[in-house]
């Protein structure tokens, strides 16, 4: 139980790193699967480019858009915007599209994988590549008088001068060289955006750390008064209906309450809340907005306060 307990407390702590992790895994897994099982180069001039690029792009833009589907940040920012009593309280353009960048910069790490990996296994390459008029023309300079004619036949290893045949290791280098010059880029960027995005933190790094421990707890809670609240209301109200009796009062959050706490967060550093719904019950006034106030910014590296979403037995 112990040793449960343990894996248990590592998967909440490092939750993100870990999620991160399995969709790399599984989508170098899923590359490798397709290379080895679905794909098959046409080996004809005419279809292998976009066969080759077809399978090289595509589930990377599959990926791409699972990755913003996935994202409890992506559904914080859409729903309810387009209602018409809504519209006017949605985030402004520009705090909107700085969460569209972070979105984005996330939903791009499991697109940019499967793009590596497939270019690292050479196959999706060689035969686009073998299929380009461009490539063709640069490949075949000064090797044969018949290499345009063969090139395309040379991922299935049936192009008959052996000097041709030959091209596909040349194809394979190129690459590999493309994939790791992409994932070196990749690195490098992700680097350069996390260091500048903690250095421009406006807290400390261990107030972020507490700051993930309050919303781990926060949600926790959340979800566990939510579920009895929720549980009782739909018991009284059952039950008011066979016994044919009028339900009594229960005191459920209003349209506007859950708006207010189900939008993005936004940080102030007069007033530092760790969510909107921290914010919510220390608001000054009832009737008091807490969308957008003088001074509230969206701040990249505090997008984690947005990620959390209250997770039932049947995920949504």
């Amino acid at each position: 139980m112990e040793k449960f307990k343990a894996l248990l407390d590592l998967h909440i702590k490092h939750r993100s790193s870990l999620g991160y992790g399995l969709i790399s895994l599984l989508t170098v897994g899923g590359e490798r699967l397709f290379s080895a099982v679905v794909f098959q180069c046409p080996c004809t001039a005419a279809w292998n480019l976009p066969y080759g690029l077809v399978f090289l792009l595509v589930p990377a833009l599959v990926l791409f858009l699972l990755g913003y589907l996935l994202s409890a940040r992506t559904w914080r920012l859409l729903t309810g915007c387009c209602a018409s009593s809504t519209r006017a309280k949605c985030t402004s353009g520009r705090d909107g599209a700085m969460v569209f960048l972070q979105l984005s910069a996330s939903a791009a790490i499991a697109p940019l994988t499967w793009v590596a990996v497939a270019l690292l296994g050479g196959s999706f390459f060689e035969c686009a590549a073998s299929g380009s008029k461009i490539l063709a023309q640069l490949l075949c300079h000064n090797v044969s008088s018949q290499c345009l004619d063969q090139l395309p036949l040379v991922p299935c290893s049936q192009a008959k001068e052996s000097s041709v045949q030959d091209l596909l290791k040349v194809l394979k280098a190129q690459s590999q060289v493309l994939g790791w010059i992409l994932i070196a880029v990749v690195i490098i960027v992700f680097l350069l955006l996390t260091a500048v995005s903690r250095c421009l933190s406006p807290v400390s790094f261990l107030q972020l750390k507490f700051w993930k421990i309050y919303l781990e707890q926060e949600q926790q809670i959340l979800k566990s008064q939510a579920t009895e609240h929720a549980t009782a209301l739909a018991k009284e109200n059952v039950t008011c209906f066979f016994e044919s009796s009028h339900a009594k009062e229960y005191n459920t959050p209003s349209i506007k309450e859950w708006q207010q706490i189900s939008s993005l967060y936004t940080f102030n550093p007069k007033d530092q809340y760790y969510s909107m719904l921290h914010k919510y019950v220390n608001r000054k006034e009832e009737s008091h907005s807490i969308r957008s106030c003088e001074g509230d910014v969206v701040v990249p590296v505090l997008g984690f306060v947005d990620s959390p979403g209250i997770s039932t037995t049947n995920e949504l």
